[in-house]
């Protein structure tokens, strides 16, 4: 499968009813700033290049984000931070994220996620993770040039070490930090541990900006 079949099927997703009725529910009631959009409402695509050494992991669209949008990390608050930075960092053409038409480009990178469907409160539970895992799964597969991973948030982290591990990668017991780099194993990809550039974490200064440049520094000098 290629990454546009891939991407058709995960549009057409509608394996959890729970996510199904919610995402629909919010892309017909909306929120009130965006009463003249007509939200996506649909499982959201990765955005990028598959042909890229880096695949960043979030956990799910934002409702009023993603959700709307129909790209990961457009248009809320977590994607201001997110594409500011990659600007800085040299990954992105342009540090605003917007909608789907704005013209942002990004380089050397795929952003996907755990989730592909906005889930209530922001937390799919167990088995909507393990439905829409395999999604991630695949995307690691066509990756080609894959060299390194740079999660947002623990789920994400997690998520990631499982996929390997369930590929049969005797993978350590890593542990959560902000900002640690650990090899997989000798022969796979790199993991970036980054907290996720939510309001719930950069407002309250857990993320900084220079916490997150750091990471994407990270990033940029781990590639060969």
């Amino acid at each position: 499968m290629d990454l546009g079949s891939l991407q058709r099927t995960i549009i057409q997703c509608r394996k959890c009813p729970r996510l199904v009725e919610y995402r629909e529910m919010v892309a017909w009631k909306k929120k009130k700033a965006y009463t003249d959009w007509v939200y996506w409402g649909k499982p959201v695509p990765a955005f990028g290049d598959i042909e890229g050494r880096i695949l960043v992991v979030g956990l799910a669209p934002g409702p009023h984000g993603s959700n709307r949008t129909g790209r990961m990390f457009t248009g809320d608050a977590s994607g201001v931070f997110l594409f500011s930075a990659l600007h800085r960092a040299g990954f992105a053409n342009q540090a605003e994220s917007t909608r789907q038409e704005d013209g942002l480009e990004v380089h050397d990178m795929l952003i996907s996620a755990v989730c592909r469907c906005a889930p209530p409160g922001n937390k799919p539970d167990v088995d909507e993770i393990t439905n829409c895992i395999t999604y991630l799964e695949q995307e690691i597969r066509l990756m080609k040039n894959l060299q390194g991973l740079v999660a947002l948030g623990r789920i994400a982290f997690d998520n990631c070490l499982k996929i390997y591990r369930r590929w049969g990668v005797e993978v350590p017991r890593f542990g959560f930090k902000h900002g640690s780099v650990y090899q997989i194993s000798e022969a796979k990809p790199w993991l970036i541990a980054s907290y996720h550039p939510s309001r719930q974490n950069t407002q309250t200064g857990r993320l900084t900006v220079n916490m997150f440049d750091q990471v994407w520094k990270s990033a940029k000098l781990m590639l060969v």
